[in-house]
């Protein structure tokens, strides 16, 4: 299987909607960030990338006909140098909105697990590696909390992008415009159900709040339950 569409924006720019729609187009499966936390050994490919600039792209992406998002798009212009046949579409949105979205979504994710979970879980701490690698300390020079720098780096990425891509080869897409120049790009019939939105903010604040708040609570939950097993057990021993 080869890519058939390659998205090279940023997270939050209404990637998971373009994933749905590529798939109700016949353009997917589409590889999104979801697909990392389904199958953790891609982690490994990605720190791969990070480490040399290349991964095996054809043995990351057998099972996909598109990719979108990061860590994804981190890797674009390499995707579509090694499949020149892919389109490529670059989801934009408005710049302040965009970076006011990602700084209370996805960018407090690099705090959202405790130590001792990241520990036990060593998928957890890997992905973690792997994000900053890639997008916080790579993509943005570790810089993302000055929203000056990363709204630049925003632009400028549009920018190359528009630059490197042959008109005819590049979508520069709002989600907010539906499916018409998505489906004249991509030369597919419009559908009559409305275009996918999904993975709004206050969805995902509430989503990475609730591992937040399980991760932190658990441990606490833990030692409750074993004093209480505990109690049981001395009071059955002295009813004996």
């Amino acid at each position: 299987m080869t890519l058939r569409v390659i998205g090279a924006g940023f997270g939050r720019t209404g990637t998971l909607s373009l994933k749905q729609a590529l798939d109700e187009l016949g353009f997917g499966p589409t590889y999104h960030m979801e697909e990392v936390f389904r199958h953790p050994s891609h982690v490994g490919r990605w720190l791969d990338y990070a480490s040399h600039g290349t991964t095996d792209w054809d043995a990351l992406f057998a099972s996909y006909d598109s990719v979108v998002d990061f860590p994804a798009s981190c890797a674009w212009e390499q995707l579509a140098s090694q499949y020149p046949s892919a389109k490529i579409v670059l989801t934009v949105r408005d710049p302040s909105r965009w970076w006011t979205s990602t700084a209370t979504t996805i960018y407090p994710t690099r705090t959202m697990f405790p130590g001792w979970f990241t520990q036990l879980v060593p998928f957890t701490r890997r992905w973690l590696e792997m994000t900053d690698r890639l997008v916080w300390s790579g993509i943005f020079d570790g810089q993302f909390e000055d929203r000056e720098h990363a709204v630049r780096v925003f632009e400028e990425h549009i920018a190359h992008v528009r630059s490197r891509c042959e008109p005819e080869r590049l979508l520069v897409f709002d989600v907010s415009q539906g499916w018409e120049p998505l489906c004249a790009f991509l030369d597919v019939r419009v559908p009559t159900r409305p275009f996918p939105h999904v993975n709004d903010a206050a969805t995902l604040r509430r989503r990475f709040a609730a591992i937040r708040w399980g991760t932190r609570v658990a441990p606490v939950a833990a030692l409750g339950v074993g004093a209480e097993a505990a109690r049981r057990r001395a009071r059955r021993r002295r009813a004996t």
